[in-house]
């Protein structure tokens, strides 16, 4: 299995993985936990993009490793702010972490982008754990690259899982893999922490291990067209349909993944307060389930999925588009 884990992944990248460079894991949230493990020391810390996701800042927590948030531009497609992450970054900061495609922005950085972010990286003597569970699932103007493209200027630890593109989220099968043919995570011992720690914990189930290479052979490429096309399609649908709505604004086109992030305008509503109290009214009237921004780092915002049959997103929508018009300001 690890050896497939390799062969999938170095269809993308401009040098070979060898199986030592990967290590399965349960799913993509035991690949954070043992990394994040790995990395914790007294007085370190790591950078998270903001908005994120939350099970970063969770497990930072949990090992006693300081966060610190640096910010994702709306207006430049969910960019990192590398100004915001040199600022941040000092002798004690042991990496940064981006999500690409993005949750819970759907965005996709562009190759140029992803070049600065290595390059960052390396003037500041930090890794990259890049995040790309959502791998692949890119319909727009840029294509997909993996931030392993880069090893060579700074090193990249790649998670990932088959939950997503495969559409088997309880499979539970993951995995983080070592992008750094300089070997600088061999000399800095990283690499054998992250081997001594998943020597001490459970590995993923045996018969999805077995699964996996026969899922990669037979899986033919209209399986993934075909779930890629659904999501340019529900995302447009959502895009199109927010756009009608007067008290949300949406910054950026969806263009992976499977989620927007639109800004709410509260001084068009009457008698709701924040993200939270919209999505909590917004449920009991409506039956319609958005998660509040404040989740993922961004006051009155909303996180939206478009993960859904285009039926049920349409009436979703009209239904949200309902209530905005109920707790509408008389004088907008």
């Amino acid at each position: 299995m690890i050896l497939a884990i390799a062969e999938y992944l170095n269809k993308d990248l401009p040098y070979k993985l060898s199986p030592d460079d990967v290590y399965a894991t349960i799913g993509c949230s035991q690949a954070i936990e043992i990394l994040l493990s790995v990395l914790a020391r007294p007085g370190a810390n790591i950078l998270l993009p903001r908005p994120g996701y939350p099970y970063y800042e969770a497990r930072a927590a949990l090992s006693k490793l300081e966060v610190r948030h640096f910010n994702l531009v709306p207006e430049r497609g969910w960019e990192v702010d590398l100004d915001n992450v040199y600022a941040l970054a000092d002798e004690n900061t042991v990496a940064m972490v981006i999500i690409n495609p993005g949750n819970p922005c759907g965005n996709v950085l562009s190759y140029p982008h992803l070049k600065k972010i290595a390059e960052t990286a390396k003037k500041l003597g930090i890794m990259v754990i890049a995040d790309e569970v959502y791998d692949h699932l890119a319909f727009g103007s840029n294509p997909f690259v993996p931030m392993g493209v880069f090893g060579a200027i700074a090193p990249v630890i790649t998670l990932g899982s088959i939950s997503k593109r495969l559409v088997v989220p309880g499979w539970r099968l993951g995995w983080m893999v070592r992008n750094d043919p300089n070997g600088i995570l061999k000399e800095t011992k990283i690499a054998e922490s992250i081997e001594n720690f998943l020597n001490i914990t459970v590995s993923p189930t045996t018969f999805i291990q077995g699964a996996f290479p026969h899922i990669l052979e037979n899986t033919r490429g209209r399986f993934s067209n075909k779930i890629i096309d659904v999501l340019r399609q529900t995302s447009d649908i959502c895009y199109q349909k927010l756009e009608d709505i007067d008290c949300i604004t949406c910054p950026h086109k969806p263009d992976g993944s499977m989620f927007v992030m639109v800004k709410l305008n509260l001084s068009y509503l009457e008698g709701i307060t924040d993200c939270v109290d919209f999505c909590c009214k917004l449920a009991k009237e409506e039956s319609v389930i958005i998660l509040p921004g404040v989740a993922v780092g961004l006051k009155n915002w909303l996180r939206i999925t478009f993960a859904i049959d285009p039926f049920s997103l349409n009436a979703g929508l009209d239904r949200m588009k309902s209530f905005c018009l109920r707790h509408a300001k008389l004088n907008q």
